[in-house]
């Protein structure tokens, strides 16, 4: 798809909407595994919740490696060299495969101790370590998949993945209880088969969006030699993707460091906050198909020279966005504590989530705002900013602050919540005012 020509934001809505829907059932196969998890125990539930910021680690820096890709392929694509552009995605691929090796060696060699520095132990500790040991194990899948789609993601195709993610909802949620507890040859796993589920789901969805890349001719021009490592290629792809991937695990670094502070507070404080990091993602999707938007349309229309386009994508997609977050965050302030119902009975454990959604809340169009402009960036190859300013708005302040708050004056959690509105705010309005300075040099240079 040619992004540099043609009306952006019918560009905007022909891969926005799709991108949404994919992850809004992408979200919903992450809340299925912790409505089945409540099934098991709230230690189950917390043991979920705990590990979510070491898997979600791992999805950042498999989504960054996705989106500094995406970034390379769109601007080759804008320039008009297509043997660029696939000579680059091919060595994608082959960079991808060599991470994975990374990935499940740091992974495996640390999980216990972050749960450990979280507070977990006895069966909380085991459920957690067990858990992610198979996620790690299985994170081939997920490295590739997410190599592969950048490939289409470039092309400004993001109904493959859409596609995959629904029915991969479908798949995990009948895989979810026939794992966790057994039947038909299948022993019962408990939370581990949750594990096994999403792994599974994931193989399927790599052998889908690899035959989708295939069949669309993204390698036609490619041998056999193009995907064997190259310095330069894999310096370039590097360059690109190591920050973009790093400022994507700052968020579940960030998250690990919220959960760290809110450990304190018993497993009830731990299962509130994680179920609701769901409810957060489900009324933001729609905005995670604008920052998807914004980095393909971005990328192309910066290879090609033409800024303009950019300032009007950055404006659309603003004003799409700030309709969203208006609707989400009313929704999140005013039923809070019927979402929570889905997942646990536990008074408390309701109680303290209704407390975060309904300042969460005022906090989305800061997170709305952050994923555009970052995105934008990325597509104009500024990966770096991105991530000094996931850096200090995901790990220096929060850790700082909380623990101020926390351990110094004895705040609570609704100080915690507070203190995140200022943080995300900051940062929201800091990345406006430098992504407008880089594109007045580009403009001013051309």
């Amino acid at each position: 798809m040619d992004l540099t020509q043609g009306k952006i934001s019918h560009h905007i809505r022909d891969i926005a909407i799709p991108a949404a829907l994919g992850f809004f059932f992408n979200t919903m196969f992450n809340v299925v595994d912790t409505y089945f998890a409540g099934w098991i125990s709230t230690e189950a539930l917390a043991a979920l919740s705990l590990s979510f910021p070491v898997f979600f680690i791992i999805l950042a820096f498999v989504q960054g490696i996705g989106t500094g890709s995406s970034a390379l392929i769109s601007n080759a694509l804008g320039s008009r060299d297509e043997k660029q552009a696939q000579q680059i995605s091919a060595q994608i691929l082959t960079f991808a495969f060599c991470c994975y090796f990374l990935v499940v060696f740091v992974g495996l060699k640390t999980d216990r101790i972050l749960f450990q520095l979280m507070g977990a132990e006895g069966e909380y500790l085991e459920m957690a370590v067990a858990y992610m040991d198979v996620i790690f194990k299985g994170s081939f899948f997920f490295i590739l998949l997410y190599a592969a789609n950048s490939i289409l993601l470039a092309h400004g195709n993001s109904r493959v993945l859409r596609n995959f993610l629904i029915l991969g909802c479908l798949i995990n949620a009948l895989l979810d209880p026939w794992f966790l507890f057994g039947g038909f040859g299948v022993p019962a796993m408990g939370l581990k088969g949750i594990a096994y589920a999403t792994v599974l789901t994931m193989m399927l969805g790599f052998f889908y969006v690899m035959y989708e890349v295939i069949s669309e001719g993204y390698f036609r021009v490619c041998t056999f030699s193009d995907f064997i490592p190259k310095k330069e290629a894999f310096a370039a792809i590097a360059l690109q993707s190591i920050p973009a991937a790093l400022n994507m695990m700052t968020i579940g670094i960030g998250i690990f460091v919220t959960t760290y502070f809110v450990k304190d507070f018993g497993p009830a404080a731990v299962a509130a906050y994680g179920i609701g990091i769901r409810a957060e993602q489900i009324t933001l999707l729609p905005t995670i198909g604008l920052t998807i938007a914004s980095l393909t349309i971005v990328g192309q229309n910066n290879g090609a020279g033409l800024y303009e386009r950019i300032k009007e994508t950055l404006w659309i997609s603003l004003k799409y966005g700030g309709g969203i977050v208006l609707i989400g965050g009313f929704l999140m302030a005013t039923f809070p504590e019927a979402f929570f119902r889905v997942f646990t009975k536990d008074p408390n454990v309701i109680q303290i989530g209704g407390a975060y959604l309904r300042i969460a809340a005022f906090i989305s169009g800061g997170y709305m705002i952050l994923g555009v402009f970052m995105s934008a960036l990325q597509g104009m190859k500024k990966p770096f900013f991105p991530l000094l300013m996931g850096l200090f708005r995901q790990i220096l302040a929060p850790g700082l602050i909380f623990y101020y708050l926390l351990k110094i004056k004895g705040f609570d959690l609704i100080g915690m919540w507070i203190s995140l509105f200022f943080i995300v705010w900051t940062g929201a309005c800091i990345t406006i005012v430098y992504t407008y300075w880089v594109l007045r040099k580009k403009i001013e240079r051309r």
